[in-house]
C-alpha cells in the first residue's frame, strides 16, 4: 500500500463549522521559529555542557522545563526557563530565523475583529510568547495558557482544558477547535475532547495522522473566519487532506 506521503491530496471540499472557541498552539502553528530554536538549544547546550543534537531530538512540542529536567534538574525551574526563553526573540530573531506560517496573521486578526472567543495554549513561557508578539507586531491574545500555567505539558490535555475554562466555557456544553502542528499537541487536544485541525508545518502527514486529528491542512490559508453568530465562531476549512 502506498504511503500517505505518496498519495496525499489537499483537496477536500470547503466546509463551514461552528465552534464556541478556537484555541491555537503558537510555535509551529502561528510562527515557524525552528532556526531560532535550533540556535537557542545549541547555545544553551554549550553553556550546560550537553550534546545539542540530543536535546533537539527531544525538545519539539515539549516544555523547556521538561526538556531540561532530562539533562540538568538544577536548571528545571521557571526563573531560569523564563530568563533563557526571553532571549530567543532578542538574540535569535533575524529574518532567516523566524517566519510566519502562511495565513496565521490573517487568522488571528479575523478572530479578534469578529469578537470570537479564542486564545493561545503553548508549551512556551509567557516571556517567550510576549517577546515574539512584540517583535513581530502580532495580535496579542486576551487569553494565554503558557508553560508555567500547567503542572503537566502536552500531550496531557491540562492546558487545553484550562484554556476552555479561562474562556468561560463549560465542559460538555461547549465545542472547541484546537489548531496544532505537533503530534503531542494534537493528542492533547483530542484528549480534552476537542476537534483538532493539524497544520503540516513541522511534521509529515503520516506523523500527523497517527496522532488522530480531525483535519490536516498545509497551512492556515485553509482556515478562515466567517463571523460570529449567537456566540459561535463560524470557521471555514478548505483544501484539507483527503
Amino acid at each position: 500500500m502506498p504511503s500517505a506521503a505518496a498519495t496525499e491530496s489537499f483537496s477536500a471540499a470547503t466546509k463551514e463549522y461552528a465552534f464556541d472557541a478556537v484555541l491555537l498552539d503558537f510555535d509551529g502553528t502561528i510562527l515557524d521559529t525552528t532556526p531560532a530554536v535550533v540556535k537557542f538549544w545549541h547555545s544553551i547546550a554549550s553553556e550546560l555542557g550537553i550534546d545539542p543534537e540530543t536535546v533537539l531530538a527531544t525538545s519539539h512540542g515539549r516544555r523547556t522545563l521538561d526538556t531540561l529536567a532530562l539533562y540538568d534538574t538544577s536548571k528545571a525551574n521557571w526563573d531560569y526557563v523564563s530568563s533563557i526563553e526571553a532571549r530567543i526573540p532578542r538574540e535569535f530573531s533575524t529574518n532567516s530565523d523566524v517566519s510566519e506560517v502562511p495565513g496565521s496573521r490573517e487568522l488571528l486578526t479575523a478572530l479578534q475583529k469578529a469578537g470570537a472567543r479564542w486564545g493561545i495554549v503553548t508549551s512556551g513561557t509567557r516571556a517567550l510568547i510576549s517577546g515574539w508578539v512584540d517583535r513581530l507586531g502580532l495580535v496579542r491574545p486576551s487569553m494565554l495558557i503558557a508553560a508555567e500555567d500547567v503542572h503537566v505539558g502536552k500531550p496531557d490535555p491540562q492546558g487545553y482544558l484550562l484554556g476552555r475554562k479561562q474562556l468561560g466555557l463549560r465542559g460538555d456544553e461547549s465545542s472547541v477547535l484546537v489548531i496544532e502542528d505537533a503530534p503531542a499537541g494534537i493528542r492533547a487536544g483530542k484528549a480534552a475532547g476537542f476537534k483538532v485541525l493539524a497544520v503540516k508545518t513541522s511534521h509529515s502527514v503520516e506523523q500527523l495522522r497517527a496522532a488522530g486529528p480531525d483535519w490536516i491542512v498545509e497551512d492556515l490559508r485553509s482556515v478562515s473566519v466567517r463571523g460570529v453568530e449567537s456566540g459561535l465562531v463560524k470557521v471555514e476549512i478548505t483544501a484539507a487532506f483527503m
